[in-house]
C-alpha cells in the first residue's frame, strides 16, 4: 500500500465485521468475490456510489448512470477517463458501448487490443501496443516513443514518425498517409493516456467496495463511519447515505455501543461512542471494560465504576447530550444537571472504600435516584441542539420537524421539489452560512435544510443588511427567491429576494389561530391567556375555537375585539395548557 489508502483499512474492517457477525461467512475473503456480480453493477449503473472508492463524486455518479458499466473493464476505463483531457472522450466511449456510435479501429490488426475500450486509446499501454503491433517497435522502444510523445520534442518526434512509417509499411503494408494518421492519433492519446495497471488496481478496489455496499451494507457503512469518526461532516454524509440505503442507525448507548460503529445485523448499525465529540478512545475503552460483566444501572453507577483516570465531566456531559444514557433514564436535562454530583459522589465513594480497607469500616453508601438534581425537561428543539453539540448533527430527529406542522398550512415548495426557473417560497433551517466577496460587494451564501434536501441560498448585500438579524444557524428561515441551475456543482441555487423568520412570517401571513377545546375546557382561562395578546391591525389574526362535547361539535369565531398577535409566547402557553396539537395557526394564501 504505497499510497496509504484509507479504503484498504475500511475493507479490512468490513471483512472482519462480516466474518464475526454473519453466520456462514467466517471464511469471507475478497479474493473469492465474483467479478461479474449483477447487483454490484446495478449499484454502479444507478450511480448509488457514495462511499465507493474513486466513484463517490456527483460527476462520477452522473457518468456511471450514462455509461451503465457491466464489466470490470468498463470500470477500469471510466476510472482512467474521468480526468481533465480524457473526459472529452467519455461521451464517445458511452455511445460506442451502447451502440449509438460505430466502433472504429485505426487498423484491423489492433482491433482485439482496443476492443475492451471500443476502439478508443484510453491507456498508455494501448499506445505502446499500437506502436509494437503496427510500427514494429519492441515494447522497450514503444515506451521510449510514449515518453517522447509526452515531452513533445519536435526533433525526436520527427525521428519516431519516420521509424513508425517504415515499420508500418514493413509489417502491414500501411501507406505513409495512413501511417501518419495513426501516428497523429497515438500522439493525441499519449498526451493524456493513463497507466492501465494503476487504473485496474483502483477499479478492483472500487468494485470490492461496491460489492460490500451491495451485499454487506451494514458492515461496509459501519466500517466507513468508523474510519471518519473525527470528521463530523463525513460522519453526517455516511449517516445520511446509510439512512437512504434503508439502514437503521441505532443511537449511542452506554450499555450497547462500542468505540467504533458496529453492525448489529444486516439492517442495523449501532452508533460508535468514539464519534462523540470530546471523548477519546481511552475514555470509551475504559467504559467498555467497566461494563464487561454487568451493565451500568444509572448515571451514579456509571461514574463509580469507570476508571477515573479516563473520565471527566466533559466526557460524561457529551454522552448525556447524545442520549447515550436514555436506556437508563430518558430525562436528559436532569442527567446533565446531575453530572457534577455523580462524579463527586463517585470520588467520595472511592475515598470511603479506601478508608474502609484501612480501618475496617462499612462499605461506602451508594448513590441513588434520590440524589439527582431536579431540572425542567428539554423541549424538542433543545434536545436536538444538545445532540448537535455533542455529535455535530442531530440523530433523533430533524430540527425542521419542529416547525413542519405549523408550516403545513403555508403555501411553499419542499426543497427536494424545486425546479429551475421558478420564483417560489420555501422554508428550512439554516445549516450553514458563509460570507463571500463578489464584484457586486458582499453576499451571504446560506445552506437551507428542510429534511428533504439542502439548497444553497444567495443573499446579496442589500437584502443581507436588511435581514441579517434573521439569519442564524439552526433557526427557521422562510425564503422567497428565484431557483436556478448551478452549473459548477450541477445542483440548484436560489437567489433570495425575501427572508422571513418565524415571527415575521406569522405577523405577515397568519390569518387565524385555531384552538381545539373539549367540553371540560375552561372559557375563563382562555380569556385570561388571550388577553395580554389582544390587538387590532394587519399583524393580528382571528381566533377560532373548535369546540366539542359528547353531544355536538362546532367552530366559533371570536369577534374582532379578540384578534391577537400570533406570538411564540402565546402559542407556547396555549400548547402547554391544551397540548400543542390543539393549537394551530392557519395561514392565508398570499404566499402562493
Amino acid at each position: 500500500d504505497f499510497l496509504g489508502l484509507a479504503t484498504l483499512t475500511i475493507l479490512e474492517m468490513a471483512k472482519d465485521m462480516v466474518r464475526a457477525r454473519h453466520a456462514g461467512q467466517e471464511g469471507f475473503a475478497y479474493e473469492n468475490v465474483p467479478l461479474d456480480d449483477p447487483h454490484t453493477y446495478r449499484l454502479f449503473a444507478d450511480g448509488k456510489t457514495e462511499a465507493v472508492f474513486q466513484f463517490e463524486s456527483r460527476g462520477m455518479q452522473g457518468m456511471l448512470r450514462d455509461a451503465r458499466p457491466t464489466r470490470l473493464e468498463d470500470l477500469i476505463a471510466l476510472n482512467a477517463l474521468y480526468r481533465p483531457g480524457p473526459m472529452d472522450l467519455i461521451p464517445s466511449f458511452v455511445a460506442r458501448k451502447h451502440g449509438r456510435e460505430t466502433v472504429e479501429y485505426p487498423h484491423p490488426a489492433v482491433a482485439d487490443m482496443l476492443s475492451e475500450t471500443y476502439g478508443i486509446m484510453v491507456y498508455q499501454e494501448q499506445v505502446m501496443q499500437t506502436a509494437q503491433i503496427l510500427g514494429g517497435y519492441s515494447l522497450g522502444g514503444a515506451d521510449l516513443l510514449r515518453r517522447a510523445m509526452g515531452k513533445k520534442k519536435a526533433e525526436e518526434m520527427a525521428e519516431h514518425r519516420e521509424r513508425f512509417r517504415a515499420g508500418a509499411d514493413k509489417t502491414h503494408g500501411i501507406p505513409q498517409a495512413k501511417a501518419d494518421e495513426i501516428f497523429d492519433l497515438m500522439e493525441k492519446f499519449a498526451g493524456y493516456g493513463f497507466n492501465k495497471s494503476h487504473a485496474a488496481a483502483y477499479a478492483l478496489l472500487a468494485y470490492q467496495t461496491a460489492y460490500m455496499k451491495a451485499h454487506h451494507r451494514a458492515a461496509f457503512l459501519a466500517a466507513n463511519l468508523s474510519a471518519v469518526m473525527d470528521d463530523t461532516e463525513k460522519v453526517r454524509q455516511f449517516y445520511d447515505d446509510a439512512i437512504a440505503n434503508g439502514l437503521t442507525l441505532l443511537p449511542p448507548d452506554i450499555n450497547a455501543s462500542d468505540y467504533r460503529f458496529v453492525p448489529v445485523d444486516a439492517q442495523r448499525i449501532r452508533y460508535g461512542l468514539g464519534a462523540v465529540r470530546g471523548t477519546g478512545e481511552a475514555a470509551i475503552q475504559a467504559m467498555v471494560r467497566a461494563r464487561s460483566d454487568v451493565p451500568f444501572a444509572d448515571l451514579f453507577d456509571f461514574c463509580r465504576r469507570v476508571d477515573k483516570r479516563h473520565l471527566n465531566r466533559r466526557v460524561v456531559e457529551a454522552l448525556v447530550r447524545t442520549g447515550a444514557f436514555d436506556s437508563l433514564d430518558p430525562h436528559r436535562a436532569r442527567l446533565l444537571a446531575s453530572v457534577g454530583r455523580a462524579l463527586e459522589a463517585a470520588e467520595q465513594a472511592e475515598r470511603a472504600v479506601g478508608q474502609s480497607s484501612l480501618f475496617g469500616e462499612a462499605e461506602a453508601p451508594r448513590g441513588g435516584r434520590e440524589a439527582y438534581v431536579d431540572a425542567e425537561a428539554w423541549d424538542p428543539r433543545r434536545k436536538l441542539l444538545e445532540e448537535k453539540t455533542a455529535l455535530g448533527f442531530s440523530i433523533s430527529g430533524h430540527l425542521f420537524s419542529i416547525y413542519e406542522r405549523e408550516l403545513a398550512g403555508f403555501a411553499r415548495s419542499a426543497l427536494v421539489r424545486l425546479a429551475p426557473g421558478e420564483r417560489v417560497w420555501m422554508a428550512g433551517v439554516v445549516a450553514q452560512a458563509r460570507m463571500q466577496m463578489t464584484r457586486r460587494g458582499r453576499m451571504m451564501v446560506l445552506t437551507l435544510d428542510d429534511a428533504t434536501a439542502q439548497v444553497e441560498i444567495t443573499v446579496f448585500s442589500e437584502l443581507f443588511e436588511k435581514c441579517r438579524d434573521r439569519i442564524q444557524e439552526d433557526a427557521l428561515l422562510v425564503v422567497a427567491g428565484k431557483v436556478q441551475r448551478d452549473e459548477f456543482s450541477g445542483g440548484l441555487r436560489v437567489s433570495a429576494d425575501e427572508l422571513l423568520d418565524l415571527q415575521t412570517l406569522r405577523a405577515r401571513f397568519a390569518a387565524r389561530l385555531r384552538i381545539a377545546m373539549n367540553g371540560q375546557a375552561d372559557a375563563k382561562r382562555l380569556q385570561q391567556v388571550l388577553a395580554p395578546y389582544r390587538a387590532c391591525g394587519p399583524a393580528t389574526c382571528q381566533v377560532v375555537v373548535a369546540y366539542c362535547n359528547a353531544a355536538a361539535a362546532c367552530e366559533v369565531a371570536l369577534g374582532e375585539a379578540w384578534r391577537v398577535r400570533p406570538e411564540s409566547e402565546l402559542l407556547a402557553e396555549l400548547g402547554a395548557w391544551l397540548a400543542p396539537e390543539n393549537v394551530q395557526l392557519v395561514y392565508n394564501g398570499a404566499a402562493a
